[in-house]
């Protein structure tokens, strides 16, 4: 077993383009050091720790990178270009797309309350399976002892109720089941739509390498930030349990978990994981309302072909090559960005058993090298909503990582879309980020344009 010397690593070695000897090695995440102005002082066993930990697995290899799903009135998907994945028999990329854009009515399941008509409508900028300007609606209040309860909406005129559930919807059917959120339900929120290009790769991250980020945080920082790996129910493998790494709250494991819930929540439409409707006014389908096609797959299983196939987002090349990019890089890493927002991780080897048993990495996502410039931990940093949608309480308060991976297609920032400017999204940078936030506020005009130069190449 050969290692690549953390020394070099967290003084001369750049985060997206490491070296490797020719023996076989074994990098689950690359977290670089600061290179100027070394504001922490690294413990003896945290540069051992770092020693063993950044080092590469020699054959793994980037992962494909592209904004190759556009999304077309005509034929969709008849100009996406896929990751390489494996499509089940009968099955293509096409398709899967399709199903992602497709509209939704009453008669095809949605509603009866609903936020979106289509997984496109959330999930399209500049491609299907991007971002958006969508945001959602969070609400709950507290309890006598301090602990979160998810809201309580009436609707059809106080006759009925929506219970013990923190998303509020936008949109009905009809008018007795729209939703309204009640005075009593204090804890309000603003949650939104996420990215979902390269989450194939992401879903393909080993556990105990999520694990051991948030380990190495704690070392790193003398136990100052601590990103929280949270467990949480794999839906389609019963009594099976995965660390989160989807949602803003980590609540999702598998692309599938988060599909099924997203169809439900955000859609309406039932499904084999979420099978019930969370109310009757207006419903005139039975469940579940998505069934299997002739290829024996549902809408959400096309859904995860399509999304497992995406490309990671791409960085703007010509940006990221100039010298105030480069710079601005970094001032990134020196600053403490990277610590959270880590810039490199290998996925799990082809073969490898996840989500409870019930998927196995692929060759098109195994041992690849993405560049999330994301820790899919829980941290807080100041921002937190006080929604808990996963025991224990303590995540009230924590929210997922942004992701950086094509941040240049944002032009709002933050969990809730707050911030319109990047400085702006900076400066609500607290808690466990309030370090950082303060060595950004030292940095000179130029240096805070060059990091910003930057951020708008990813």
């Amino acid at each position: 077993m050969g290692v690549l010397s953390a020394s070099v690593c967290f003084f001369s070695c750049s985060p997206v383009s490491i070296g490797v000897s020719k023996f076989k090695l074994d990098l689950e995440v690359v977290i670089p050091m600061n290179r100027k102005y070394m504001f922490v002082l690294i413990p003896l066993l945290a540069v051992v720790a770092l020693d063993i930990a950044v080092i590469a697995r020699e054959y793994a290899t980037e992962a494909p990178a592209g904004f190759d799903t556009p999304t077309l009135a005509q034929n969709p998907g008849s100009q996406s270009i896929s990751n390489g994945i494996a499509q089940p028999a009968g099955d293509t990329y096409a398709l899967d797309q399709t199903k992602f854009e497709q509209d939704h009515d009453a008669s095809t399941g949605l509603g009866p309350v609903f936020n979106a008509r289509a997984c496109a409508d959330c999930h399209q900028n500049p491609v299907s399976g991007g971002s958006s300007q969508f945001t959602e609606v969070r609400a709950g209040h507290l309890d006598e002892d301090g602990n979160f309860v998810a809201a309580t909406v009436p609707i059809n005129d106080g006759a009925s109720t929506i219970a013990n559930r923190s998303l509020i919807n936008d949109r009905a059917l009809l008018p007795q089941a729209q939703e309204h959120l009640p005075a009593m339900e204090d804890l309000r929120a603003l949650r939104a739509a996420l990215n979902t290009l390269g989450d194939g790769f992401v879903e393909a991250i080993d556990d105990n390498t999520l694990r051991n980020i948030a380990q190495r945080q704690i070392a790193l920082t003398a136990g100052r930030i601590h990103g929280e790996a949270v467990e949480v129910p794999v839906l389609e493998a019963p009594g099976q349990s995965r660390i989160g790494r989807f949602g803003w709250k980590d609540q999702h494991s598998s692309l599938l978990s988060f599909i099924g819930d997203a169809y439900l929540n955000e859609m309406g439409v039932t499904n084999r994981l979420r099978p019930q409707d969370v109310t009757t006014i207006g419903k005139i389908t039975p469940d579940p309302e998505d069934v299997p096609d002739h290829l024996g797959l549902a809408d959400i299983d096309h859904f995860a072909q399509f999304i497992r196939g995406t490309k990671v987002p791409p960085r703007d090349v010509a940006l990221a090559a100039t010298a105030a990019s480069q710079a601005g890089e970094a001032i990134f890493e020196n600053i403490g960005c990277a610590t959270c927002h880590v810039s490199a991780i290998v996925t799990a080897p082809p073969g490898t058993s996840i989500n409870g048993g019930a998927f196995t990495v692929p060759e098109a996502l195994g041992d690849k090298i993405i560049h999330p410039y994301g820790d899919f931990l829980l941290h807080d940093i100041g921002t937190g909503d006080g929604i808990v949608q996963n025991p224990p309480e303590d995540t009230a308060n924590k929210l997922r990582t942004v992701p950086l991976w094509g941040l240049r297609m944002h032009p709002r920032h933050m969990h809730d879309l707050q911030s319109l400017t990047l400085e702006d999204a900076i400066e609500r940078h607290g808690g466990e980020a309030e370090q950082e936030r303060d060595h950004f506020r030292r940095l000179s005009p130029e240096e805070q344009q060059a990091l910003f130069t930057f951020l708008n190449s990813l």
